[in-house]
């Protein structure tokens, strides 16, 4: 009987602590994308608005626009543009995970994430693997676009894989910029308005879509030393020959570092803070 009694006590401190510490990082973290992700399939709006845009703004600037920009250095405008446009694609691919994170803290979904036993931190690591995914598959689906209207590279397999990869640690980095403005707007149409005035100046007051010296001479300095120059100025580097071949600078190795520390700089600061403000929401 003491027997009996002893293995049932222990098997229920058992469950008890097993309810008690929860999921580990990284289970809850994949669990908290899967869950997002689910979120994409059930909408399916979601998928095609990305896929959508990024086709109307490529066809947009490559025969609307195209005609009247002259990249210079013997570059064919789709050539200079696109490297540029996949770069700039993830400030419009990512923008609705702020709307996400603005709409899941309002109805609620946060305070339930926060009642659950496991690491805080998990949930907006999630989330932002989820998102930066559904910026994968825009950005993916736009360079196949990008070949049918004429753009080629001029690098080997080495430099193009570099370039995929910097695309995608650029992507996954600033989407923690969109989580934040998520979490600090009062609402989902808070979230779209703040990301619009962050996604405008950044995405044409740089060296995306023209070449950052034919902008006027006060813009210049703020457009040569904003992240997405330095991006795009990487990508071109990688994909159509070198820095020599695109009229930069510096080398392309120069560029692919710069681009790295930004990388490294506004993951910290903004997975810092969107942490945080996660953490310690009511």
């Amino acid at each position: 009987m003491t027997t009996t009694t002893t293995s049932t006590t222990d098997v229920a401190a058992e469950a008890t602590v097993a309810r008690t510490t929860g999921a580990g990082f990284v289970t809850a973290a994949l669990q908290s994308a899967k869950r997002t992700v689910l979120q994409f399939f059930r909408t399916p709006q979601l998928l095609m608005l990305g896929t959508i845009q990024g086709a109307l703004f490529l066809f947009m600037f490559r025969y609307i626009f195209g005609g009247a920009i002259n990249p210079g250095e013997g570059l064919d405008y789709v050539d200079f543009l696109v490297p540029g446009f996949l770069v700039s694609g993830i400030l419009w691919l990512g923008m609705p995970a702020a709307t996400g994170v603005a709409e899941d803290a309002a109805t609620g979904v946060h305070d339930r994430m926060r009642s659950l036993p496991i690491p805080r931190a998990s949930v907006m690591f999630g989330r932002s693997l989820a998102d930066t995914a559904l910026t994968a598959w825009g950005l993916f689906v736009a360079g196949v676009l990008a070949f049918i209207v004429g753009f080629r590279l001029n690098a080997d397999f080495a430099e193009v894989a570099l370039a995929l990869v910097l695309l995608l640690v650029a992507a996954y980095s600033f989407m923690w910029v969109f989580i934040t403005i998520g979490l600090t707007s009062k609402s989902a149409q808070a979230a779209t308005g703040t990301c619009t005035l962050l996604i405008v100046p950044l995405a044409f007051i740089s060296a995306a879509y023209v070449p950052a010296d034919s902008l006027p001479g006060w813009m210049q300095p703020v457009a040569n030393n904003q992240p997405f120059t330095i991006f795009s100025n990487a990508m071109r580097s990688l994909t159509l020959g070198g820095a020599d071949a695109v009229g930069l600078g510096h080398s392309t190795a120069y560029w692919v570092a710069l681009s790295l520390v930004w990388c490294a700089g506004i993951f910290l600061v903004f997975s810092t803070i969107a942490v945080s403000r996660f953490a310690r929401r009511r």
